[in-house]
């Protein structure tokens, strides 16, 4: 069976003006599409998995790790889990 790669969106969706990437997974819009294509194959995923962490550091690292591995465990994001528990 062929392991899915959970994508590292943690719906936190603002890209810096600056950098092009994503206040809350460091991707670029171009990388985003990539991983909403049903072709893009898992090696890519998990190459580009590995690149986005190296654009981060410091709190964004930290709160990024923390909510894809929630995300990971659970299927949601803690972002997303506390809108759903404010609501």
């Amino acid at each position: 069976m062929i392991k899915k790669v959970i994508s590292p969106c943690i719906s936190i969706c603002r890209t810096d003006p600056l950098s092009g990437y994503c206040y809350g997974c460091a991707r670029t819009n171009e990388e985003k599409k990539f991983w909403k294509d049903e072709n893009t194959k898992n090696e890519w995923k998990e190459k580009n998995l590995k690149m986005i962490i190296t654009r981060m550091q410091g709190w964004q690292l930290e709160t990024f790790k923390e909510s894809y591995d929630h995300k990971k465990n659970s299927g949601i994001s803690l972002f997303k889990k506390n809108l759903l528990e404010k609501k």
